[in-house]
């Protein structure tokens, strides 16, 4: 069994995963600031709610795009469970030919995704990650990651909208009934619901023309199950998509 850890901007998720299996998984807050023994609590407290024996853990592997959570959190599993972790970044085996201006700047985090999305679905694939940042990423028929978009993310762009505004609230992120919708706040729903689905199929349908070609796409992250099903286009939704990329990392690279 192994540890796979996603530390994103907001949450940090960890999954136990045996021969591909995601057997248990747990999603934390991410503290920038925390130091490796508060961490080393949260991941006791993981072991003991699933009873997992610490003795079984033969390995980890971090993605991170917060540089000032990976220590912390790499030290706090080997004081858990003895072992060093593997950390996504470059010079990794991806199976993936990254063709962007400098690959060696491209997040760990899309990198994870691509590598699983062409794992399970297949190329040519377009990976959306609906989290602080929404991205839109497409790797080619031969297995290329082509580059993609970044968007701010819903939550943070409608935080911004609430704070720079006299009159306009905090809002959850569901659909009202209607796309017209009749008052505040369900006008401000229908923006981050409907608006941004629109924005997924345009950009969807803009990609595939550059491409030539139509793609699968699949979809992962906090605010996708929230989304897609407003999408006009088919889209796959897979919430542990990252976790199963993490267990082909770890495989390639051992």
């Amino acid at each position: 069994m192994i540890l796979a850890v996603d530390v994103g901007n907001t949450n940090i998720v960890i999954g136990c995963i045996e021969n591909g299996e995601i057997l248990h998984t747990v999603r934390v807050r991410t503290e920038v600031g925390q130091t490796a023994a508060e961490y080393d609590i949260e991941l006791h407290q993981l072991f003991t709610v699933f009873r997992i024996d610490r003795s079984t853990i033969e390995g980890a592997i971090i993605s991170s795009v917060v540089p000032q959570v990976t220590e912390p959190l790499r030290q706090s599993i080997e004081l858990l469970t003895g072992k060093d972790s593997m950390i996504v970044g470059p010079g990794m085996k991806t199976g993936m030919n990254v063709r962007i201006d400098d690959p060696g700047t491209l997040g760990c985090d899309l990198v994870v995704g691509g590598v699983a999305a062409i794992h399970e679905y297949g190329a040519p694939v377009i990976v959306l990650d609906l989290g602080t940042a929404t991205t839109i990423t497409l790797i080619d028929a031969d297995k290329c990651f082509r580059g993609g978009a970044i968007i701010p993310g819903i939550k943070l762009s409608y935080a911004a909208l609430a704070a720079g505004t006299s009159l306009l609230p905090d809002i959850s992120i569901t659909a009202p009934k209607k796309c017209i919708a009749t008052n505040t706040v369900d006008c401000m729903r229908s923006g981050a619901v409907y608006g941004t689905a629109a924005t997924i199929d345009g950009m969807v349908q803009r990609m595939e023309a550059e491409l030539g070609q139509r793609c699968t796409v699949v979809a992962t992250g906090g605010l996708a199950s929230s989304i897609t099903p407003y999408c006009q286009r088919e889209i796959i939704c897979d919430d542990l998509l990252l976790l199963k990329g993490l267990w082909i990392l770890y495989q390639k690279n051992q």
